[in-house]
């Protein structure tokens, strides 16, 4: 049985099976933050129905780079199931169990929209884990409407059509064969990055408005705004490289390899580690005129710095800016780490 709140539907009996199986003493559970209510249902159904705790880890869970499984072991959870990031496999490491979380959303309104706005073209269809399993249907309509379908073939942890907000393997692989990118969801979080990783038109099937909206424009600000900061940076005497301390994002060898670069050309280096960055927490580091984190790429494209913050993506460009070399497509990679 499928447990159903709003319009997320949640693995339930996947769950049931791994605690029938391995029985814990208690278990720990986390999602999205917009998926929590839901998670404290799931939570409350287990205690109810095992008589056993059932924590519901609140912190920020951004993907399966950011699951948290620290907190659980602090808690001494005998299992953690994080829900709603679906990938192509059922774990990445001992009694952590991916949970799969679908939004029920129906997209057969705002799929023919679209078809009025790209018949006759050639589009790659994308999208995120929770409408992966309307991918089919939604080609089937753009097909019979004119417009020609490719979905791209998944890989790492990506299945195919699928993207990260920093993975964008099926969709850069087409971009040589394709006029635009359609995305199916609402988040313009991973629609801005498939734009800016392939430099195509790219548009968001919204069910929930029930329209179609066009982010190109909205990409292309933000790789404006990356670029100042990596221009800005260029001038820095002094730099802080910033180690993410989230499992999945503890990028020691990429830190250590950008201070040794920066030092190769004259520059001030200091290492620090965080948990979360953010501009309060910077702007208590004193003597520091620029940043370069390599925890997630999107901290720096998306969020708004006092100093320039870049990512690992910017902080390449910037070490070409150094060395009088063109910084050109600098985003346009599969991967942002």
């Amino acid at each position: 049985m499928l447990f159903q709140a709003e319009l997320i539907i949640i693995d339930e009996a996947r769950i049931f099976k791994e605690i029938e199986k391995k029985k814990p003493a208690s278990v720990s559970l986390n999602g999205p933050d917009g998926m929590l209510p839901q998670v404290q249902d799931m939570a409350i159904k287990i205690s109810t129905k095992y008589g056993i705790p059932a924590y519901v880890l609140a912190d920020t869970t951004w993907g399966t780079c950011d699951l948290n499984t620290t907190g659980s072991k602090i808690l001494g959870a005998e299992i953690q199931f994080n829900i709603g990031h679906t990938i192509n496999t059922e774990s990445l490491e001992k009694n952590l169990v991916l949970i799969d979380a679908f939004d029920d959303v129906e997209f057969d309104t705002v799929a023919e929209k679209c078809t009025e706005l790209l018949k006759g073209k050639v589009i790659s269809l994308v999208t995120d884990s929770q409408h992966l399993h309307q991918m089919d249907k939604v080609e089937k309509i753009l097909t019979k409407n004119g417009i020609k379908v490719k979905i791209g073939k998944g890989k790492g942890q990506l299945n195919d059509g699928q993207v990260f907000g920093c993975e964008f393997y099926p969709a850069t692989e087409l971009k040589k064969e394709v006029d635009a990118y359609v995305f199916l969801g609402q988040s313009n979080f991973h629609a801005a990055g498939i734009a800016l990783s392939t430099n195509l038109p790219t548009f968001v099937l919204d069910p929930y408005f029930n329209e179609v909206r066009e982010v190109t424009e909205f990409a292309r600000m933000l790789k404006k705004k990356a670029s100042l900061a990596i221009f800005k940076a260029a001038e820095a005497k002094s730099f802080g490289i910033i180690i993410g301390l989230k499992e999945g994002q503890l990028s020691k060898v990429f830190g250590l390899k950008f201070k040794k670069e920066l030092e190769k050309e004259g520059k001030k280096v200091q290492l620090f580690a965080l948990t979360d960055i953010t501009n309060e927490r910077l702007n208590n580091l004193r003597g520091i005129d620029a940043f370069i984190q390599v925890a997630c790429p999107r901290i720096s494209t998306d969020n708004q710095f006092d100093k320039p913050v870049l990512s690992t993506p910017q902080a390449n460009a910037l070490l070409k800016i150094l060395r009088k070399e063109s910084i050109d497509e600098y985003l346009e990679i599969p991967h942002w780490l």
